[in-house]
């Protein structure tokens, strides 16, 4: 071999390496399988192939297109775009069938060849060579990629087959990951909702709350929790926090802390300054993370006059609506969060609650924004609630959610609001 084919060599090494190296950093930077495959079905495009088609199997094997990439766009026949593709039969012997059932990886070197069929999935786009290879994880099959040439381009090789293989493996590997991250998600929602708690039925008062996990890919289940129930005294409490943290141990943390202010409030039916400082302590004495919470209690009858008295572990202040779109926050110390010095003094404060107005408690996923003053999310969120006064109360909750959640939030959000009734007479 003369120096001119060890450069080419070479060349052709670093070239593969290079390819490789940058459909691992594409798929690293997402946890949508189908967003990676896209990703990767275009550095293959025009690099490795003329045209790339990724197809995933679901869950009753049948396949679907992911993506299907040619380097020039105008070549694709419509109908080649995503979706559901015809269900594998059993006397279907093309390439693509033959892959996903196990095969492979298969080098075609002439595709048109009737015994191949590979266009029975890939119809009306010509090839003069391709290479097929099954994505497998875990012993199962999970889709395939399709790589073809076309023209004058050299057929592929044995070394193409192994370039291949090697990219399928890692695809395989990505929506292997990806779906074990998207099951673990489903999961950990699941017991997040399952520990938020039905709301009480007070006379007189209306109550709404909401939940929503983060959208953002990379998000986990938060520690955002909100509670109302009836004291013994017949007062009904208005509870909303945050447990630091975005994983299962916040939202198990969620749910003792819960359950402790729960068990503290009705035994002692103590002032909320009071309440907060021994459930800090017992929080303190139990585990390692801190918290926001704001305990309040709601006193009145049902033609009034009511009024609010509350305290807040660092916890943002609650939003007062009347029903003519006044809105205020409403003054809080600025007490430590729980978990930080249990021995630190607490204070209550009192504030009269008009008839028809609606208070709004909110964790700071509704208002925070990367980037962003605080100031403007707590101004937004006045000016949407302002608008939203006279709306019923599960209908203000939702259009609060919608208006003020961006497509990709980060974080959890959770909303507990309370709508006062009419004045006596």
């Amino acid at each position: 071999m003369d120096r001119f084919d060890v450069d080419a060599v070479l060349q052709q090494a670093l070239d593969r390496l290079a390819l490789l190296a940058e459909v691992t950093t594409a798929l690293a930077g997402t946890l949508d399988a189908d967003v990676g495959l896209r990703r990767t079905c275009r550095i293959i495009v025009p690099q490795l192939a003329d045209w790339c088609a990724l197809d995933l199997l679901d869950q009753g094997d049948r396949p679907r297109r992911v993506c299907i990439t040619h380097r020039s766009p105008g070549a694709l026949p419509d109908g080649l775009g995503q979706g559901c593709l015809s269900p594998l039969a059993d006397e279907d012997t093309g390439a693509l069938a033959r892959v996903l059932r196990g095969a492979g990886p298969l080098l075609i070197a002439q595709p048109r060849d009737a015994d191949l069929k590979l266009q029975t999935m890939i119809p009306a786009l010509e090839a003069s060579s391709a290479v097929l290879a099954p994505l497998r994880a875990r012993r199962r099959v999970m889709g395939a990629v399709t790589l073809a040439r076309q023209g004058d381009r050299p057929p592929y090789t044995q070394d193409d087959l192994a370039l291949a293989d090697d990219l399928a493996h890692r695809l395989a590997l990505h929506v292997d990951n990806a779906r074990l991250h998207r099951e673990v998600q489903s999961t950990a929602e699941h017991l997040q909702r399952a520990l938020l708690p039905d709301l009480p039925h007070p006379d007189g008062l209306q109550l709404e709350a909401r939940y929503t996990p983060a959208r953002s890919e990379s998000a986990k289940v938060g520690g955002d929790w909100y509670d109302s129930f009836t004291l013994p005294t017949g007062d009904t409490t208005l509870i909303i926090g945050d447990v630091t943290g975005h994983d299962m141990r916040a939202a198990v943390a969620m749910s003792q802390l819960r359950n402790m202010l729960r068990g503290i409030a009705c035994d002692r039916q103590e002032p909320p300054d009071a309440i907060l400082r021994r459930l800090d302590l017992a929080h303190h004495t139990l585990t390692t993370t801190t918290a926001t919470c704001l305990y309040s209690i709601v006193h009145g009858t049902e033609g009034g006059p009511w009024h609010l008295r509350y305290a807040s572990a660092g916890h943002l202040a609650p939003l007062l609506v009347t029903h003519e779109g006044d809105t205020r926050y409403l003054r809080t110390h600025h007490d430590l969060l729980l978990g930080v010095d249990p021995g630190r003094p607490r204070h209550s404060a009192t504030e009269p609650l008009p008839a028809r107005s609606t208070l709004l408690l909110y964790t700071d996923g509704l208002v925070e924004r990367r980037g962003e003053d605080l100031g403007t999310g707590l101004a937004r969120l006045r000016q949407h609630a302002a608008a939203l006064a006279h709306e019923p109360l599960p209908a203000m909750c939702d259009e609060l959610l919608a208006g003020l959640l961006p497509e990709n939030y980060p974080d959890d959000v959770a909303v507990l609001a309370l709508r006062l009734p009419p004045a006596a007479g």
